[in-house]
């Protein structure tokens, strides 16, 4: 499943150069490398993706990372024994080289935010609180009927909370977010680190929180990919994680990892 892409980096005839330059990758977590689940607590990683990704990174010289909501130490947890460069909570949060990237405590405005939102969750079967610290998200994916009263509280708090922060939503979840921090400053920043810098950037994401990711790339003339259906601006789609899974596994099994490697699916 495609969407039309670029000339400069999908036409059938591109210089061979441009399709198979060094490539960056990017990699949400959520939607992308594991299926989304009822809850954050129930994905389930395949287990041969971890060590594939080390591999892969080996390939790339360094320049692999995720990009997620989720905090750098859950993806560790998720990822260990492997440790990779990381850009959590939506870019607020960014680990280069191994280093810690430590959480700053959060503002007496998100901590009453997050009060109002525990209140509305045990008021409501069905809502979940995922609290990050530096932000924190409603999820309302086991509770579609409060759809709209979930955003209007979000959209409340938002407001109250003021500039500092900004609503970042999503499929069935919104999430309060420090408002300097987004996916695509944190994929520009890394560009500009040794490892990265000089590479065509491929970022794979599956939702409206990866559309500025999407867009940072596509400026950089890199490739954006989807997983799954919904408007983008990403210039290619894949069906699945399993999709990602197969391109992956096999290009660490021995293949290339190139612009060519996901045009190919």
């Amino acid at each position: 499943m495609s969407q039309a892409l670029s000339p400069e980096i999908a036409e059938p005839h591109a210089p061979a150069a441009v399709r198979t330059a060094p490539i960056a990758l990017f990699l949400d977590f959520d939607g992308t490398l594991v299926e989304i689940a009822p809850s954050p607590e129930d994905v389930h990683l395949d287990r041969r993706v971890p060590g594939a990704l080390d591999a892969l990174r080996q390939r790339l010289d360094g320049a692999l990372a995720l990009v997620s909501g989720r905090p750098v130490a859950l993806l560790d947890e998720m990822m260990a024994p492997y440790r990779f460069d990381a850009a959590g909570l939506h870019g607020a949060q960014i680990r280069l080289g191994g280093a810690e990237a430590p959480l700053a405590a959060p503002s007496e405005a998100l901590r009453t935010a997050t009060r109002a939102m525990v209140r509305f969750a045990n008021s409501n079967i069905g809502i979940l609180v995922e609290d990050k610290r530096q932000s924190v998200a409603l999820h309302w994916r086991l509770a579609p009927a409060l759809a709209d009263e979930a955003m209007a509280l979000m959209e409340r708090l938002a407001a109250e909370i003021g500039p500092s922060m900004r609503l970042q939503r999503g499929k069935a979840v919104a999430e309060l977010v420090p408002a300097n921090a987004s996916k695509g400053g944190a994929i520009a920043w890394l560009m500009q680190q040794e490892a990265y810098a000089g590479r065509r950037p491929v970022f794979i994401g599956d939702d409206i929180t990866d559309e500025d990711g999407f867009a940072t790339v596509n400026a950089a003339a890199g490739l954006s990919i989807r997983i799954g259906e919904g408007e983008s601006c990403a210039r290619h789609r894949l069906a699945s994680p399993t999709a990602l899974h197969r391109i992956l596994l096999a290009a660490a099994d021995g293949g290339e990892l190139t612009l060519e490697t996901f045009l190919q699916d």
